[in-house]
């Protein structure tokens, strides 16, 4: 079953440019269609400033496309007005790149992951919110006296443990990783992927895996599809994709990873 379907977006800023101020256009996506498989992960994969985290920030809605359509189960979400998308954020979440930028310095873990919690399951009770943050922060690999730290005493890879726990926390169908490991010690990424693996096992989710990586989005990929200067210029099943590049693009980007 397809989860996500998307058609011919785009994504155009328009900037001043030349001695006379001449109005251009960045085309940063420009026609991309793709579509991802309920419990499976579809990795994005192209160097930076090729569109990727900006497709991911207009399927959240971050950023207003200029054109194209987003399907979610069938849905189309792009038209849809703020009120009538909130409920879905509950279902597709994000974890960032930047595990020290996407958490707040002055809160205490506690705060971070109860926060999410108060906005959607307004029911809860500020034990049983507790006591959720204290199972989330379990599952992703950290003891329950967290909850009274800050971020900064933390690690890397703890911090973006945490970024997870956050995005689990309001028990999402689909989650954007935006880079998520790219922050990361290379001795930390392994543990963490792993970890995302089993947790799309246990919890069923489906995953839009964002990297210029190519070696760690096969790794984590059913699908990939390669991005350069806004438009798809391969895709295809990751293995397959990988073994017998069509594009020369995709050829550079394998040729790029360290033996």
């Amino acid at each position: 079953m397809v989860l996500l379907r998307v058609e011919n977006l785009q994504v155009h800023f328009p900037i001043r440019s030349g001695w006379f101020g001449r109005r251009d256009v960045v085309k940063a996506v420009d026609g991309v269609s793709f579509q991802v498989e309920e419990g499976k992960t579809l990795g994005l994969v192209g160097e930076s400033g090729s569109g990727k985290s900006t497709v991911s920030r207009a399927l959240l809605k971050l950023i207003q496309p200029t054109q194209g359509s987003a399907y979610y189960r069938d849905r189309e979400i792009f038209g849809l007005a703020e009120s009538d998308f909130r409920p879905l954020r509950k279902e597709m979440q994000m974890i960032f790149q930047d595990p020290i930028g996407s958490l707040n310095p002055r809160m205490t873990i506690e705060t971070i992951l109860a926060e999410p919690l108060t906005i959607h399951f307004k029911e809860m009770t500020k034990r049983q919110r507790r006591d959720v943050s204290a199972a989330l922060l379990h599952r992703v690999g950290l003891p329950e006296d967290s909850l009274q730290r800050y971020p900064h005493e933390f690690s890397g890879g703890q911090r973006q443990r945490i970024g997870i726990a956050r995005a689990l926390a309001v028990q999402p169908k689909f989650l954007i990783c935006d880079e998520p490991v790219s922050a990361l010690d290379v001795s930390v990424q392994a543990s963490v992927l792993n970890l995302l693996k089993d947790l799309q096992d246990e919890f069923k989710l489906t995953y839009l895996f964002i990297a210029h990586d190519l070696a760690v989005v096969r790794h984590m990929s059913d699908d990939i599809i390669v991005m350069n200067r806004g438009e798809v210029v391969e895709s295809g099943p990751a293995d397959e994709l990988c073994e017998n590049p069509q594009h020369e693009y995709t050829r550079k980007l394998l040729a790029s990873i360290p033996a």
